[in-house]
């Protein structure tokens, strides 16, 4: 199928990967010319490693290409031009009706093609965050190289506050809390954000005395609760608006009695599991507060 009327497709040639899409064109452009690229690429299949991967909601007349109801798909974008995205692209959805067929067809893989793995994957999960994403992998079988899994330079720089703020106690407890902390600080968390390989901090695995393997591991789970914890962060105020929003939106027309009292019973099912969903996320990031806690503020490591 032919997709011309993809919503910003231009501008995400442009952009890095989000919790929505996962952009291997540009992966390809930044890293195509790497050892690492070339040897370990997510997908085999050259078109499908320079795709664009997008969780996308279903609108009505797309909801029947399933066998079940769904809301959300994964879609697949290969671009007619990869040097003019305006062109648009042809897609297919995962798991569509005929989707080996499609498969088959336009790239010349069959159902147990270790891509056609991979898009299982990718299309089992809530969205495309690289945590999540290297996770889902891993479990698979698959682990392609890292920099499938960098964090966007927007969210990277919304971020960078948020970090510094994280990171401070540690920092201060490692050279005491004279002028060279703030500058040390900020150095610091740039280094931690980095997608660049090269920004590895030598110094501070040498202090750790960690092998390169186990500190890299290490610092990108570090990453990723500092990323969960700011996402937290900055849905909090999100979260009670949307929460009263659920007690009090009202329908449009007029309703019968049995229909009020289940939107009345739906309408608290689904504020009180919003709002367990977060207080179990502050829970699971309680624990690595804790730990932190314990090293930056005690220099008692977990």
């Amino acid at each position: 199928m032919t997709d011309r009327a993809i919503r910003n497709l231009a501008h995400l040639r442009r952009s890095a990967s989000t919790a929505r899409v996962l952009n291997l064109l540009k992966i390809y452009l930044d890293h195509g010319g790497e050892a690492d690229w070339a040897e370990r690429p997510l997908f085999r299949t050259p078109a499908l490693n320079r795709s664009l991967i997008i969780k996308h909601r279903l609108r009505r007349d797309e909801a029947d290409s399933f066998y079940l109801r769904r809301h959300v798909a994964t879609k697949v974008v290969i671009p007619l031009d990869p040097s003019d995205l305006k062109a648009g692209g042809r897609y297919v959805l995962v798991g569509q009706r005929g989707f080996e067929g499609v498969m088959r067809e336009a790239f010349g893989i069959d159902a147990r093609h270790p891509d056609m793995i991979t898009l299982g994957l990718l299309d089992r999960l809530p969205s495309l965050d690289p945590f999540l994403l290297r996770e889902q992998l891993k479990r698979g079988g698959v682990e392609p190289a890292g920099c499938y899994f960098s964090i966007s330079e927007s969210d990277v720089r919304k971020m960078a506050r948020f970090v510094e703020d994280e990171i401070r106690p540690l920092v201060t407890l490692s050279i005491g809390p004279d002028l060279d902390a703030v500058g040390s600080t900020r150095r610091l968390a740039g280094k931690i954000m980095s997608n660049d390989p090269r920004d590895r901090m030598e110094t501070l695995r040498e202090t750790l005395r960690l092998e390169l393997d186990d500190y890299e591991e290490g610092v990108f789970c570090w990453k990723g609760f500092l990323y969960y914890k700011w996402i937290l962060t900055s849905l909090t105020g999100e979260i009670a608006v949307v929460a009263d929003a659920v007690r009090t939106v009202r329908p449009i027309g007029k309703l019968d009695r049995e229909t009020r009292a289940w939107l009345d019973r739906g309408r608290a099912v689904l504020q009180d599991r919003i709002l367990q969903t977060c207080a179990d996320a502050r829970r699971t990031l309680a624990v690595y507060d804790d730990a932190y806690a314990g090293l930056s503020t005690e220099g008692r490591p977990a």
